[in-house]
């Protein structure tokens, strides 16, 4: 009986974390090293969770990190930190949360690190990326996509929904 218990209990495992992608892109070199002003810093952040199999999914956090001095660019790094977890017996909302929360949570250290090491290591000094609110981030999409979805017109039919 207790097999059977255990077997619907909520189970989460992180099976693989790795970089799925990585480039870096330094269009001004060697001028650009010679340049003293301090450089504008752009960074762009998204994920996206696939599943991979029944109770698999993958997590894609995808940095991208642009710095300029006046129209030159300095460096394009863009990582794909990307994430193998088991996940079973969670209900469908709380696996939203898992997705769209709690794994980008786990990839983005790992993605910090990523980034900063490729910069060192094109001769830059160390990006220092802030921490990021993935709950607040979470929670902003899914006020947004109920705001476009009361939003759009009457007569237009619902959007499907797959999971």
């Amino acid at each position: 009986m207790t097999d059977a218990v255990d077997q619907n209990q909520p189970f989460f495992s992180i099976e693989k974390i790795y970089v799925k992608d990585l480039s870096l892109e330094i269009p001004n070199a060697p001028q650009i090293f010679l340049e003293r002003n301090p450089p504008q810093v752009d960074v762009q952040l998204h994920h996206i969770s696939t599943k991979v199999d029944e109770g698999v999914y993958q997590t894609e956090l995808t940095l991208t990190i642009t710095a300029k001095v006046a129209d030159k660019t300095m460096f394009l790094v863009e990582a794909n930190q990307a994430g193998i977890f088991a996940i079973r017996n969670v209900p469908e909302q709380e696996m939203a949360q898992i997705l769209g929360i709690g794994n980008p949570n786990i990839l983005y250290p790992y993605a910090r690190e990523t980034v900063s090491v490729a910069i060192v290591r094109a001769g830059f000094p160390p990006a220092l990326l802030n921490p990021v609110n993935f709950e607040a981030l979470f929670v902003a999409q899914q006020q947004q996509a109920a705001a476009d979805q009361a939003a759009a017109p009457a007569a237009a039919p619902a959007p499907a929904v797959t999971h």
